[in-house]
């Protein structure tokens, strides 16, 4: 029998024949998207917003809402911190200065609610008397506050006369972490983007073959900036979403654009014409990052279930950078590969920057440890999974809290200020519990009826002091009589009551204090808020909607690893060796960030908790990197078992395959996180380094020693699925390799034809 080589003619068919039959104008209309995002995008930070943190349902919102509506004076957003140097604030000098601030700052425009110390507000006053607080609100939302802000603050900061003013509070505080976000992000992605072309020329050992990956990121980013410019026009979004654009854009356009243009090589390598390398490449690493884009894509959206803004907000921009970065994979790589063909290796510095193994064998080193663990595998898989147990045991010490000022760096402003306020003032001024008192339908609120509330509630155990319309009380009783401030607490049929803690504001006293005083049972309406009662019910809100969100990500990843393996247990399997691939980034979140180990050497102010919603995106964002890599390393191993029907092997093909490639683009995307880690914002700081570990204890603990271990236990059974399913998998699965199993024969030859014909085996007897 003899073999012999006939070009075959045609025109290549599907997806490959759209974006290689004309590779030049495919690419001219990426370049006009790309501008159009660019223009489309422009201003997109400005447009941003720094909060989000709070359930906007949430019985906490509305009472912030209507107080600031009511009562603007009990929700102060700016305070000018008056400094009166070696004269106290009761000075004839000082305290006249002090009151024409005060007066000027009332004459602001979108400005309201002005009080100072100087007006009889005596929680305004430091313990020491050389420092005073005006407070006022400025209205609108949080994007015309800081436009205000920026209008007034340079009138108000500094020097006047017999004392120095600065500028703090919640509007200051969102202020200069948009500011500084923006910076940080910029900074980041100048250390980013060299690294990262250096390490993908390390990888590829071709200078233009590197380039790619980098062109494919670029466009999922300015594609993704314009998409949340488009959504700041119909809801709120958050400025921290911009840094998982620029980490999510150039880490999966790496995952994706190494897979495909590895894999368009390896086909080149085995002799094969471009056309038909394409043709491949496309049917095989092409339906895995497709595949691959719709895990992430799934994870994320997840946190759409939530109704803060701040998670929120990280889906639209996950989703958005996903779907980019995977359709500029699958169109842009085709189409320049088409061009480049053989070149595509041009510039190489393989020499330079890599050495092969003695054979020359790509891979050969992570086959060897495929083997070893594989002979190894029960010890293998008990001590993986027990050291990753114990890193995340410091997880069980976790504490939530609330961002504030101590997100941003010590010299910071506005820190700077409420860091005074914590240490030297007797009552923070929104930092206290506030109720709301309306009456009920067809009543009013009784002066009688708030002091037996009020009463009751400085009874409450953790409760310091109780400011209300009918006095101050404390311990159970009247303390005070009610004077002209009192008597600013009611007005309209409305009235609120301000609690002082004798705990700090967000700790466990304070919340259980929120709970305690929504457990009375007054003879009219009160609606709890203040920092503690917006976390009590952010907490309840994340604990509500978790369970919907965590099932929507383990059905939907079970299917989907369903549809590409058509196992059983690998879907099951998928899902818990990526949930334990998570437990050192949690463990390290808590000790690093909330213990303060580390503090000084990654510079930043340990707040004794996390910020509640940090750990669920950290979660979605980890578990979808996560199947990002499964995926690549099942598709290899489900591919090569279709071929040859031995499970042994094809796990060990698909570790060599794919091993050095998986640890290739999560250290890839580990600097890019950690370049995003060098932001003065702790939020940003932990978000970027916790993923950075999370995608390394993934790709270079889980997916080379636990997976391996794991699948040699479980043996030929791994592939098990009883026959419905089995026939649901043949009709609809969506497996990477060719469509013939072991026992089918060769598989089919798609035909390509034109320019570039391609050599078809023939068998001529």
């Amino acid at each position: 029998m003899t073999v012999v080589n006939r070009p075959h003619r045609g025109r290549t068919r599907g997806w490959t024949g759209v974006v290689t039959a004309r590779p030049r104008l495919t690419l001219l209309l990426v370049l006009l998207f790309t501008a159009l995002a660019v223009v489309a995008g422009s201003g997109v930070a400005d447009r941003l917003g720094s909060g989000g943190w709070q359930d906007p349902a949430a019985e906490s919102a509305y009472a912030t809402k209507a107080l600031e509506k009511h009562f603007p004076a009990s929700q102060p957003n700016l305070l000018l911190m008056v400094d009166s140097g070696k004269a106290t604030v009761d000075a004839p000098a000082v305290a006249a200065e002090g009151r024409a601030l005060a007066r000027k700052l009332a004459g602001e425009k979108s400005v309201t609610g002005v009080t100072s110390y100087w007006d009889g507000a005596a929680a305004l006053r430091d313990r020491d008397g050389r420092e005073a607080l005006i407070a006022a609100r400025i209205v609108g939302d949080e994007s015309a506050a800081a436009k205000v802000l920026d209008r007034i603050a340079p009138a108000y900061r500094g020097d006047h006369g017999p004392v120095k003013v600065t500028i703090g509070g919640p509007v200051a505080v969102r202020h200069e972490l948009q500011t500084t976000i923006q910076e940080d992000l910029l900074r980041a992605e100048m250390i980013a983007l060299p690294i990262t072309l250096l390490l993908l020329v390390m990888v590829f050992g071709s200078a233009v073959a590197a380039l790619l990956p980098l062109g494919v990121g670029i466009i999922a980013i300015l594609g993704t900036d314009a998409v949340l410019r488009g959504l700041t026009e119909f809801t709120d979004v958050s400025v921290f979403a911009q840094n998982l654009t620029t980490a999510l854009g150039l880490g999966l356009a790496i995952d994706y654009a190494l897979f495909i243009v590895r894999r368009f090589r390896e086909e080149l390598g085995q002799g094969a014409e471009t056309l038909p390398a394409i043709a491949t490449t496309l049917r095989t690493a092409g339906r895995t990052v497709l595949f691959s884009a719709m895990t992430v894509a799934v994870s994320l959206a997840a946190m759409l279930v939530f109704p803060q803004y701040f998670l929120r907000s990280f889906a639209y921009a996950g989703i958005a950078v996903v779907v980019i970065a995977a359709a500029a994979a699958l169109v842009v790589l085709p189409a320049a590969l088409a061009l480049l063909g053989e070149r595509v290796n041009a510039l190489d510095l393989t020499r330079v920057f890599r050495r092969r193994s003695a054979r020359g064998e790509p891979g050969a080193g992570w086959g060897r440890v495929a083997r070893l663990v594989m002979r190894r595998a029960p010890l293998f898989a008990l001590a993986t999974a027990a050291g990753l147990v114990v890193l995340g045991l410091p997880f069980l010490r976790v504490e939530f809290g609330t961002a504030d000022d101590r997100q941003l760096p010590a010299s910071a402003e506005s820190h700077v200020v409420q860091q005074h306020i914590r240490e030297n003032f007797p009552g923070s001024p929104g930092g206290a519990i506030d109720i709301l008192i309306e009456s009920r339908p067809g009543s009013r609120p009784e002066q009688a009826d708030l002091a037996d509330y009020s009463g009751k509630i400085s009874a409450l155990p953790g409760v310091a002091r109780v400011d209300s319309p009918a006095g101050q009380f404390a311990g159970g009783r009247r303390v005070a009589e009610p004077g002209p401030v009192e008597a600013a607490r009611a007005a309209d049929g409305a009235a609120y009551v301000t609690v002082l803690s004798k705990g700090e504001i967000v700790d466990q006293t304070s919340q259980r204090l929120v709970r305690d005083i929504r457990a009375q049972h007054p003879p009219f309406t009160a609606s709890v808020t203040g920092v503690a009662a917006v976390l009590v019910d952010s907490k309840d809100s994340i604990a509500d909607r978790l369970p919907w969100a965590l099932g929507i990500i383990v059905v939907v990843t079970l299917l989907l690893v369903f549809l590409l393996t058509g196992s059983v247990l690998i879907p099951l399997q998928a899902v818990l060796l990526n949930a334990l691939s998570l437990t050192a980034m949690f463990g390290a979140v808590v000790w690093v960030f909330q213990e303060g180990h580390l503090s000084g050497p990654l510079s930043f102010t340990s707040t004794g908790d996390i910020e509640t919603t940090l750990p669920v995106l950290m979660f979605c964002v980890a578990f979808g990197l996560s199947m990002d890599y499964g995926v690549f390393l099942l598709s290899r191993i489900k591919e090569e078992y279709d071929r040859t029907g031995d499970h042994r092997a094809a796990v060990e093909f698909g570790v060599r395959r794919t091993g050095g490639l998986i640890t290739a683009a999560a250290v890839i995307l580990a600097v890019v996180m950690v370049a995003i880690g060098t932001s003065r914002v702790t939020n940003t700081k932990m978000l970027g380094l916790g993923i950075a570990l999370a995608v390394l204890m993934d790709a270079m603990v889980v997916r080379s020693l636990l997976v391996p271990a794991v699948m040699r236990l479980t043996g030929r059974a791994t592939w098990w699925a009883p026959g419905p399913l089995r026939r649901l998998h043949a009709r609809i699965g969506l497996s990477e390799g060719e469509s013939a199993g072991p026992a089918a024969g060769a598989a089919p030859v798609e035909e390509v034809g034109g320019a570039e014909p391609r050599a078809e085996r023939v068998t001529v007897p």
